[in-house]
């Protein structure tokens, strides 16, 4: 399910992607809440830093963020680890030789992988730990030596750098990291989504939202629905084989089914992904009255906003627009406490029950306080 945090500057990424890896290497090690917490703070400053240091980010030239996961997840297992920084060093080459991804995950028809790849490349970041741990070692050079990261992108030349090669800015990686409680810590600024899709179809999908309940507009009555953002979202989110989702991969990356079936069921949650819902033949009418079009003068606000513009056309030709450029859930409309639990129950009742959703969700609170991490997980298995 596409419902996980979001940080987006020059690339995207979902750090909560690499908390399986700490989280199994503390309960291997018999570790405490207070590990957990302190490997998770790591993963997130320097997998969020990463996606700050691409001029442009990796994403513009075709590859996924999952490649730059492969250098944050051996970091945050090698704390946990305890690794020396020799150790460390030769983790990151161990899993960064072993995680390039291609972008073609997530364009077109998508599959499993598209859910698998961040994930898979947190496996390989724990992996890569422990084989440091045991001596097994890796190049060195791996962020900006000869043929690492640097060099093998700096003879593209993506339209987002006007003829510029890309390159890769050290300082935003490595400076002002912090050191103390009063340092400011990257894992405030990532935002929450509030739906489970695609991280550039919130703000769309709220301005639609937003739209219809202002105006009174029944599904019955819209002709149209043009939806204009920044070209990225549009490239993404409006191909072709978006307009026919054949799976839930496709689908939370669909901008048209997500919005024809908000416009219609009034909301968009995880069952909005069911297998019956997305297969349903009567939304594909209500998709192609979708029209996606970039918007040029939406790029220069991208990433600092999300700007996101929908009209509504309806059958007797009035016209009602909105505009959100940032999506609920981005720390400057940030999630209550309150919704987060929504959020976490909904996610969870099915899979171990309302009570023991109750219970998990007090020691992620205090987690903190947990002196091993065992019963985290007890209350995580069915």
């Amino acid at each position: 399910m596409d419902y996980n945090d979001i940080y987006w500057k020059a690339d995207p990424c979902h750090p909560s992607d690499i908390i399986a890896g700490p989280l199994a290497l503390c309960e291997y090690k018999g570790l405490s809440g207070k590990d957990l917490i302190l490997a998770t703070v790591i993963a997130y400053e320097v997998e969020m830093r990463l996606c700050e240091f691409g001029v442009p980010g990796v994403r513009e030239y075709g590859w996924h963020h999952a490649t730059l996961t492969a250098f944050a997840a051996p970091i945050a297992a090698g704390r946990v680890l305890n690794l020396s920084v020799d150790q460390m060093v030769q983790a990151i080459g161990i899993s960064a030789s072993r995680t390039f991804t291609p972008g073609a995950v997530t364009a077109g028809k998508l599959t499993n992988m598209k859910n698998t790849v961040d994930p898979w490349a947190t496996r390989m970041g724990v992996e890569s730990a422990l084989l440091a741990q045991r001596g097994f070692s890796g190049p060195e050079h791996m962020i900006d030596g000869k043929e690492g990261l640097y060099a093998v992108f700096s003879h593209v030349h993506p339209p987002a750098s006007k003829g510029e090669a890309a390159r890769f800015d050290s300082e935003k990686l490595v400076g002002g990291l912090p050191k103390a409680a009063g340092d400011h810590y990257k894992i405030i600024d990532c935002g929450m989504k509030s739906f489970p899709i695609e991280a550039l179809s919130h703000a769309p999908l709220t301005a639609m939202m937003k739209c219809v309940k202002e105006n009174g507009i029944k599904a019955a009555d819209v002709a149209e629905i043009k939806v204009e953002v920044i070209a990225r979202a549009a490239d993404i989110l409006g191909d072709p084989h978006k307009y026919r989702p054949d799976s839930k991969e496709t689908a939370d990356h669909s901008l048209p089914y997500c919005m024809a079936v908000g416009l219609i069921d009034g909301m968009v949650t995880p069952l909005q992904f069911k297998e019956e819902r997305v297969m349903d033949k009567s939304l594909i009418p209500v998709m192609d009255k979708v029209k996606v079009v970039a918007n040029q003068e939406f790029e220069a606000l991208f990433p600092k906003f999300q700007p996101s513009q929908v009209t509504i056309t309806t059958a007797a030709g009035k016209k009602f627009t909105k505009r959100v450029d940032v999506p609920k859930g981005d720390p400057r409309d940030p999630m209550t406490e309150e919704e987060i639990g929504v959020k976490f129950r909904a996610l969870g009742k099915d899979v171990v029950g309302e009570e023991r959703c109750r219970d998990l969700a007090k020691v992620i609170m205090g987690l903190e306080r947990e002196e091993r991490v065992d019963r985290l997980l007890r209350l995580m298995t069915k």
